[in-house]
This record gives C-alpha cells, sequence and structure tokens, in this order.
C-alpha cells in the first residue's frame, strides 16, 4: 500500500512540471504533437508526445523540450544531464565574452585650476579607452550656488578637451547642488 502512495505522489509530483532552467521533460511534457529531433541531430519528423517518449526510452535517453514557442513545439531525443552540462558551460563562455559597460563618476568643482582639471581629464580618458561612460559632477557648496551657470563652462572645457575620444551623451544639467554631464567614447 505504501509503495502505491508513494509511487501516485511521485506522478502526481512530475505533473507538477517541475521545471529545471525552464526544460519540459519525459513526462512533463504534455503538447499533443511535437517535432522530434534524434540523438545523431536527424528529423525525426512530428509526431505525439507518447511516440517522441516511447523512442527516447528506447534509446535509453530523455526527451527534452528545447523550443516551446515553435508550432508544433520542437523536442530532442539527448541525455539530459550532459545537455544541461552542455548548456551551463555555453552560459558561463557567453558571460566571459560580455563586456558590461559603467558609469564613472568624476567630481569637480567650479574652482578647480587648470592642472587638477587635466589630471581629471587624463583619468576620464583612461575611463573612455575601457569603454565605460563618464559622468562629470560638478558640485556647488554654499555661496557657490548663486554662481551656477557661471561655472558652466568647466564642464564645456571638460568635453572639449575630450573631443577627439568622447562625446557628449548629455548635455550639462542641473540637479540639486550639482551640475551633471555624460560623457560616452566615440565609436
Amino acid at each position: 500500500m505504501d509503495d502505491a502512495c508513494s509511487s501516485i505522489f511521485l506522478l502526481f509530483d512530475s505533473m507538477e512540471g517541475t521545471k529545471i532552467s525552464d526544460l519540459f521533460i519525459n513526462e512533463q511534457i504534455r503538447d499533443k504533437e511535437v517535432r522530434v529531433i534524434g540523438a545523431d541531430g536527424e528529423q525525426l519528423g512530428i509526431m505525439s508526445s507518447r511516440e517522441a517518449q516511447v523512442l527516447a526510452e528506447e534509446a535509453g535517453l530523455d526527451l527534452v523540450k528545447i523550443a516551446p514557442t515553435a508550432k508544433p513545439p520542437v523536442c530532442k531525443i539527448v541525455d539530459y544531464g550532459k545537455y544541461k552540462y552542455d548548456q551551463m558551460r555555453k552560459e558561463k563562455e557567453a558571460k566571459k565574452k560580455q563586456h558590461t559597460v559603467e558609469i564613472k563618476e568624476i567630481r569637480l568643482s567650479p574652482n578647480i585650476d587648470t592642472n587638477d582639471l587635466n589630471t581629471k581629464v587624463n583619468a576620464a580618458k583612461k575611463f573612455l579607452t575601457k569603454g565605460d561612460r563618464v559622468k562629470i559632477t560638478l558640485r556647488f557648496r554654499g555661496r557657490e550656488m548663486a554662481h551656477m551657470q557661471a561655472s558652466k563652462h568647466i564642464l564645456d572645457d571638460f568635453a572639449e578637451a575630450l573631443a577627439d575620444i568622447a562625446t557628449v551623451e548629455k548635455a550639462p544639467k542641473v540637479e540639486g547642488r550639482s551640475m551633471t554631464m555624460f560623457l560616452a567614447g566615440k565609436k
């Protein structure tokens, strides 16, 4: 009696559609008809999911739904463990090759000296050559707030000094106690 209950529970559990990385396998596939690809990669045609399941069992492999949105859905007869491992490896390789663009911030003050400005420009050049975006922030304190528009030329000079390798992505804009501008490398 206990074995019957546990097998019913297992059957019910498999009917739940336990998805591992959104792939349906074996009994989880509920479609009437599926397009089946064999273990060697050959097209076996369109058949019922039961027939495909039988073919997979005969081969000692699993039936995996690889394209659920296709009409009819595409299933492949593969070793599921190996297939999942290969997919994870491909995702890992893709992550290694992609470069995330970061936003680096450079802060300035309205009374910055030319040599200090040149140092900040060189730092921005380094960030831009790596492929990152640069946010230049001109911060105002106290009485400097009264002369915000008179200090806009600092951001303009900064953008002009980097004109050969960067373009102004967002023009200088006042946000509270600071004025910000975004630069991106030329393509």
